[in-house]
């Protein structure tokens, strides 16, 4: 068969044997840049194999001891070590706190050549979401850069499912807008969307692309149907938005949340102890539910991170709130 045929190993070997930059390249891996280029409507991405290598050979790659980057405290521990990796300075403002932020670039900026801001877009273990449009209208005002980690919302949010950037109708405001496919798409690689020039200069510069064996040809030809199906799932997002809001009203009328507004429902549980317990026992009612606790999250915020599906039903959960609730209190009595 030839070189790009659809049924031939460079669309289905289950290995690549090599980094992207020798012999680990495919057509199938190509193609799906390109589909997410015209997509996302930019002029380059990039993909890796996951969102962890993206996040410690972006930063890296792009910024050097006369930078800065300021970065949400609550950011996820891949943004964390990419900055540990990188040669810039880093500050961490204050969760969601934009006038911290920009204090931050009234007394810093001028000292730097370079500076980004950093931010999830829904972060994983509150569930709660950045005003993207906010930190559009800094990153302009200070002349910085605005990455945005898009984890959690792709395939979730948007009219396409593209994330919250659409969902906030600020994608052209995000220079580099980093997407996985090992949350909602539940496969696994990741990509960074941005300008073609910054894409042509990591494939030569990020370490975390340059010397990893490239993800296999199957894998990338999976990502490319599941991108296609996400673009197509508007009523099942609106489905999980709906089943999402229901849960969360039933958690706060038994006192166990207080707000939110995505798929991610944390619940608060304090000691580690408890929150392994209290998992057994739902688990026993027949919930998947696992305790989140430290490193994960800091000493005594141990809780437990529902996030549904679209997969779900009203009948299937309805009865869980009361039933944790129940549990929450045989436990602490």
């Amino acid at each position: 068969m030839e070189s790009g045929d659809r049924y031939s190993l460079d669309y289905f070997a289950l290995g690549s044997t090599s980094s992207r930059l020798l012999t680990g390249d495919s057509e199938v891996a190509r193609k799906l840049e390109k589909r997410l280029r015209e997509v996302y409507g930019r002029s380059g991405c990039l993909l890796f194999n996951s969102g962890y290598h993206a996040n410690i050979g972006i930063l890296p790659a792009l910024l050097g001891r006369k930078d800065l980057i300021l970065s949400d405290k609550l950011n996820h521990a891949s943004i964390m070590d990419g900055m540990r990796l990188c040669q810039a300075t880093y500050k961490r403002y204050r969760h969601r706190d934009y006038d911290h932020l920009v204090s931050l670039l009234k007394k810093l900026r001028k000292r730097f050549e370079k500076v980004i801001i950093v931010s999830e877009s829904v972060f994983s273990m509150d569930g709660d979401v950045v005003d993207i449009g906010k930190l559009v209208a800094v990153k302009e005002e200070f002349d910085c850069t605005l990455y945005l980690d898009e984890a959690h919302a792709i395939g979730l949010y948007g009219e396409k499912g593209l994330g919250m950037a659409e969902e906030q109708g600020c994608l052209r405001g995000v220079d580099y807008l980093v997407g996985t496919f090992g949350k909602a798409p539940a496969s696994m690689g990741a990509f960074v969307i941005c300008a073609e020039e910054i894409s042509r200069y990591l494939v030569n510069h990020s370490r975390s692309f340059i010397f990893t064996t490239g993800l296999p040809p199957i894998i990338h030809n999976w990502n490319l149907f599941v991108l296609e199906e996400i673009l197509l799932c508007e009523k099942k997002r609106r489905h999980l938005q709906s089943l999402s809001g229901k849960l969360r009203s039933e958690l706060v009328k038994n006192g166990l949340v207080t707000d939110g507004s995505t798929n991610i429902v944390p619940v608060m549980i304090g000691e580690d102890k408890l929150a392994v317990t209290l998992a057994e026992m739902m688990r026993d009612k027949k919930y998947l539910v696992f305790p989140v606790r430290p490193p994960a999250v800091p000493e005594g915020t141990a809780r437990f991170r529902l996030s549904l599906t679209a997969g779900m039903n009203w009948d299937d959960i309805k009865a869980f709130p009361e039933q944790l609730a129940e549990a929450m209190n045989r436990s602490r009595s």
